[in-house]
């Protein structure tokens, strides 16, 4: 199962969507460019397992 969620980019403050994948577990770390400013973010998923509400934080990459 996939899904859309929304997260903020580090540098420029700006959302962007992101397709986040069920199956790969709770919990995810990877690095996505922003679709605004092209710079680095290192995002952090958490997902409820009981509610599936994903949460993203989102930070500097380096």
């Amino acid at each position: 199962m996939q899904n859309t969620a929304e997260y903020i980019c580090a540098y420029c403050g700006e959302p962007n969507l992101t397709f986040v994948d069920f199956s790969a577990g709770g919990q995810q770390s990877y690095i996505e460019d922003c679709q605004v400013c092209c710079r680095p973010n290192v995002l952090f998923i958490a997902i409820d397992e009981e509610t599936l509400e994903i949460e993203i934080n989102s930070e500097y990459e380096g």
